[in-house]
C-alpha cells in the first residue's frame, strides 16, 4: 500500500471532494460490474461440474458530475485488474422446466486510487456472489437463466481508505438472461440485473438501486469465430442515502460499446473477448475496460 501527502487527512478530504460532486453509489461504484457479460451469457451448460475464468482490466480518468460534465480535478485516475474464478455446478434437477444451478464468483482484485494529494493501492480477496438459478433450452438456439445473486461483503474495506476492494456491505441481484447461438448466423445476447443495495454500517450510506443491461450481437463465421459488438448500459433508479437521509441529484447512469468477438471449438471450451468504452455517464468514472471469459468442463 503507498499513499502521497498526508495519508489519512488527505484522503478523507479527497473523498469528501469528490462525494461532494459525485455520488451515484459510495465511492462512485458499484457491486456489480456492468458488461461482465458477453456471448453465450444465457446459455448455461449441460449438467457437469464447470470453472469459469473471467480477466478484467479498467481505467478511469474522468470522473463526471450530475450534468455529464467533467469533475475538474487536477488529478484523477482509477485502475483495476482483476481475475475472477468462476465455480459452476449444474445439476439434472428439474424444477418448472429448467434445470437448477448453483454458482459462485471469487474475484481476486489489484485496485488502484490516484486524487489530488493522495493515492492508494490494494491487492486481495474481493466480495464473493453466489447464489441459484434455473437453466431452460427453448431450442438448439435459444436459451435462457433465471437467477438470484448474492453479494458477500468479505473483500477488503476501511472507510477512510480511497482504495477499497470491498463494498462492506450485501447486495441482493435478481437477473434474468438469453442468449441466441447460430455457428452461421446471428448470435445475440442480453442480461438484465437489478442491483439492491444494503446499507453500509461503518458509513451509514446506502447506496442507490440500480438496474444493468449487458448485451452483445455478432455474426458467426461457421468456423467457431463469432464477430460483433457488446458493452452495456446502466441507470440508478433510487437516490443513494445517507444516515437515513435520501441525496438528490446522486444517480448514476452509464452506456459502453466496444468490438466483442468469441471462439469455440465445439468441444465445450471457449473463450470470449471484448473492448467496451464508456460514454453518456452520469455522476460515477468514465473509462474502459478490456474482459476476457474463458471455460473449461469437468
Amino acid at each position: 500500500m503507498r499513499k502521497m501527502g498526508t495519508p489519512t487527512a488527505a484522503a478523507v478530504l479527497a473523498l469528501a471532494c469528490i462525494a461532494s460532486v459525485a455520488q451515484a453509489g459510495e465511492g462512485g461504484g458499484s457491486s456489480y460490474n456492468g458488461g461482465v457479460e458477453n456471448f453465450m451469457a444465457g446459455a448455461a451448460p449441460p449438467p457437469g461440474f464447470y470453472v469459469l475464468e473471467y480477466g478484467n482490466v479498467y481505467h478511469a480518468s474522468k470522473l463526471k458530475d450530475n450534468a455529464g460534465n467533467d469533475v475538474p480535478l487536477p488529478t484523477f485516475k482509477v485502475g483495476a485488474v482483476a481475475a475472477a474464478t468462476r465455480f459452476v455446478w449444474s445439476t439434472p434437477t428439474i424444477i418448472g422446466g429448467g434445470n437448477v444451478i448453483w454458482h459462485a464468483i471469487v474475484p481476486i482484485v489489484n485496485l488502484d486510487v490516484e486524487v489530488p494529494g493522495a493515492s492508494q493501492n490494494k491487492t486481495g480477496l474481493g466480495d464473493i456472489t453466489f447464489g441459484p438459478a434455473l437453466s431452460f433450452h427453448h431450442s438448439p438456439n435459444l436459451h435462457s437463466v433465471l437467477a438470484l445473486d448474492f453479494v458477500a461483503p468479505v473483500g477488503s474495506y476501511r472507510k477512510n481508505d480511497l482504495a477499497n476492494i470491498g463494498r462492506n456491505y450485501w447486495s441482493v441481484q435478481p437477473l434474468y438472461t438469453m442468449s441466441y447461438l447460430d455457428k452461421a448466423g446471428l448470435n445475440a445476447d442480453f442480461k438484465l440485473t437489478f442491483n439492491f443495495s444494503r446499507r453500509n454500517s461503518d458509513t451509514d450510506y446506502r447506496s442507490g438501486n440500480e438496474v444493468y443491461l449487458d448485451y452483445s450481437a455478432g455474426w458467426g463465421m461457421g468456423n467457431g469465430w463469432v464477430l460483433g459488438v457488446g458493452g452495456y448500459a446502466m441507470r440508478q433508479f433510487s437516490d443513494d442515502e445517507s444516515a437515513g437521509v435520501s441525496l438528490p441529484g446522486s444517480r448514476g447512469q452509464a452506456f459502453a460499446i466496444g468490438p466483442s468477438l468469441k471462439y469455440d471449438n465445439g468441444k465445450g471450451w471457449f473463450i470470449t473477448a471484448k473492448l467496451q468504452r464508456e460514454m453518456s455517464v452520469r455522476n460515477r468514472p468514465e473509462g474502459s475496460a478490456l474482459w476476457i471469459k474463458s471455460t473449461v468442463p469437468f
